[in-house]
């Protein structure tokens, strides 16, 4: 039976801005400090970031917005805008600049973290910002670490979490009209492409307990799925032809089946893991193939939120340990692991563990108005970029809630992201 949402819930999140931006910190160094000078630089590729840039990026982003844009302190250093400004300095340039060398890196980092840490305010909108923004390349030196085959980062040396096998099977979420996106006053951060609450019509649907495992995607790797035109969308078979696409980027063949390269190392594919490193082409040809398909984002919201609104899938108190978030674990879990994060509707990790891919473009929501930091959505909106939901084994949880939109080119597949599927109506 179809049902009306009530939104609203209560947010209980006690969050102290001062401590959010040293734990950030804390996270930046443990992915930098125990590389050399070489590994700062890096190969130029055009989905990576040489880290001694991307260091500077992250202080001069967190000078920018909370010490000059905010409070209008003047530069820390003059030629800063110059050097580090992401929507003024080219990407394929950044590793040709005259760059501060690491020790004056870091000095910046810090004198800007102290300054920005030592404001009295009684609105800190942007030092949040600043916290999300480290946050979010946190997650970017992560699986920069994983493409450039660099050693597993220190926080990878993480609780061992025992094998919790599959979890097939789908659940029903009645349809109805929901209210997408994020409430307006209910967060005391959200940002602006989530904006705001909206209805929208979901039919009834069947969406898969669980994302997409290891086993299940070798399956279509081992019956010839990259190789088949019909099971791939146009674009997408020009994606494959063109990168020679055989198996998951990190993947190659084994005795019996196949390993995955984990930071600088080669081991059997774990089955019940979901599948990470695929791109958006490689997920809607596995549905295909499967005889299934990928939910839109508002079929992935509600089968998270429930009608009601749930600020999480488990509720509305945020809880980094009923997920796989943080880094805590070093990687993905099995799939049938954290039952306590199940959502009403019975979906686990729907928050944590792997990136899920949905089939809708990233687009704004009605009524959308740009929020002072202009480059975070609305350039992207006219590119092709589809929606991610629920983050990943890296995100931080306090970045996370049911209605975060992440957004990447439908053929990146060196991001942290796998996918769950719906079944296909008759």
């Amino acid at each position: 039976m179809a049902m009306r949402s009530e939104v609203g819930y209560a947010d209980d999140v006690d969050m102290n801005v001062v401590e959010a931006l040293r734990d950030a910190r804390r996270r930046t160094l443990e992915l930098a400090l125990d590389l050399d000078d070489e590994q700062w630089s890096g190969p130029r590729l055009g989905i990576v970031n040489p880290m001694r840039w991307e260091l500077g990026h992250v202080a001069w982003f967190q000078e920018h917005w909370a010490l000059r844009h905010a409070h209008g302190r003047a530069p820390l250093r003059a030629d800063g805008d110059s050097l580090y400004d992401s929507m003024r300095v080219a990407h394929d340039v950044r590793w040709d600049l005259p760059l501060p060398d690491r020790a004056s890196t870091l000095a910046y980092m810090n004198d800007v973290l102290e300054r920005t840490i030592a404001i009295e305010t009684g609105d800190d909108y942007f030092r949040w910002l600043a916290v999300f923004h480290e946050d979010m390349h946190d997650e970017a030196f992560t699986y920069t670490r994983q493409t450039l085959a660099y050693p597993a980062p220190r926080f990878a040396n993480a609780t061992a979490r025992k094998s919790a096998g599959p979890l097939p099977g789908d659940v029903d979420v009645p349809g109805g009209e929901y209210f997408l996106g994020a409430i307006e006053g209910h967060d005391p951060f959200v940002f602006d492409n989530e904006k705001w609450a909206h209805p929208v019509e979901v039919a009834p649907f069947r969406i898969a307990r669980a994302p997409v495992t290891n086993a299940e995607f070798a399956a279509f790797v081992e019956a010839n799925g990259y190789e088949d035109p019909k099971l791939w969308s146009d674009e997408g078979w020009r994606w494959r032809a063109a990168a020679n696409a055989k198996m998951p980027v990190y993947w190659r063949h084994a005795q019996t089946s196949f390993e995955a390269r984990r930071w600088n190392a080669w081991a059997p594919i774990a089955p019940h893991e979901p599948v990470i490193h695929v791109c958006s082409y490689e997920a809607e040809a596995w549905c295909r193939w499967a005889g299934r398909r990928l939910p839109s984002e508002a079929e992935w919201e509600l089968a998270a939120s429930t009608i009601d609104k749930r600020k999480f899938p488990w509720g509305n108190a945020g809880a980094s340990d009923r997920a796989n978030l943080d880094g805590a674990f070093g990687g993905p879990v099995d799939v049938a692991t954290f039952p306590e994060s199940d959502s009403a509707f019975g979906c686990r990790q729907m928050i944590g563990n792997v990136w899920e891919w949905t089939s809708t473009r990233f687009a704004p929501y009605p009524g959308f108005v740009v929020d002072p930091y202009r480059e975070y959505s609305e350039p992207w909106f006219a590119t092709p970029h589809m929606v991610l939901r629920g983050g990943c084994w890296a995100t931080r949880a306090r970045l996370l809630r049911n209605t975060w939109r992440n957004f990447y080119p439908p053929d990146r597949r060196d991001v942290l992201a796998g996918f769950r599927t719906c079944a296909v109506t008759q």
